[in-house]
């Protein structure tokens, strides 16, 4: 693996979401963690976006992140369409995957943090039947309340402790990565907010299809499963993504367009 994986981005909507390679992510999050240096690792998607938008303090959360990655179909193709080039998904599935498969053959520890026992347990069953030598430094449960800060102290030594690289956190967003944003200079490990990934990857909640998520429709087959939960926070956030995006891809191409003009009349 390099020791120079640099991180290449592209600004959407005001947040930095990365443009690099999926393997180049992947291998940024590996370094980190095997210096076990506290770290933000994002999964971003258009809730997350337009969330931080309308919130100036989730705002500056994301701000104070150290990696966006792209997980939604949607901010993979704005992506494309302002750099003219195709990226990859990287979302927390892959994420989890990739990190679990090169951490079991470096021993790199893996520490997972939240939901609840039964999905905890369900997780460790199918990571020992995946990856037999992956070491995982921990599993603990949150609860839904705020912890005190008996807790609070207890967990981060246990993570510290451990000699984690990774901490894959899933309280939801925008919980985990406010969480994640206040305990990044007390943990020193790289800490991966993947949110509903936790339940899927436990078998407790379906997975979409591949070519459902290729096609960039999880999203409806996630309203499909919880309806009732979802239809509002759908309705709420993907039509002003799409006008935002749009325009803020047409504003680049004009303003890139008219540079080039104006750049061949001065040559």
């Amino acid at each position: 693996m390099s020791n120079k994986t640099s991180l290449v981005c592209e600004q959407i909507l005001g947040f930095s979401v990365a443009a690099s390679s999926f393997n180049d992510q992947i291998n940024l999050i590996m370094q980190w963690g095997q210096q076990r240096l506290g770290r933000m690792v994002c999964v971003a998607n258009v809730h997350m976006l337009m969330e931080a938008r309308w919130s100036p303090t989730f705002a500056r959360v994301l701000w104070g992140a150290d990696m966006l990655t792209p997980d939604g179909m949607p901010l993979v193709w704005t992506l494309n369409m302002l750099r003219k080039s195709a990226h990859d998904r990287v979302a927390g599935m892959y994420i989890l995957r990739e990190v679990c498969q090169r951490a079991s053959a470096t021993g790199m520890g893996v520490y997972f943090l939240g939901t609840d026992d039964d999905t905890l347990a369900g997780m460790r069953q199918r990571l020992n039947q995946e990856f037999p030598d992956l070491v995982i430094a921990g599993m603990e449960p949150l609860p839904f309340r705020p912890l005190t800060p008996e807790e609070d102290r207890h967990i981060v030594q246990a993570i510290n402790e451990s000699q984690a690289g990774v901490v894959f956190v899933a309280l939801g967003c925008p919980k985990q990565e406010i969480w994640m944003h206040q305990h990044r200079h007390r943990i020193h490990a790289v800490m991966v907010g993947i949110g509903g990934v936790f339940p899927i990857y436990a078998g407790i909640k379906k997975h979409a299809p591949q070519w459902i998520q290729d096609s960039g429709l999880e999203w409806f087959y996630r309203l499909s499963q919880e309806p009732g939960r979802l239809w509002k926070r759908y309705f709420r956030t993907i039509p002003p993504f799409v006008y935002l995006s749009a325009k803020q891809v047409v504003t680049t191409r004009v303003h890139r367009r008219l540079n080039r003009m104006l750049a061949s009349r001065m040559g």
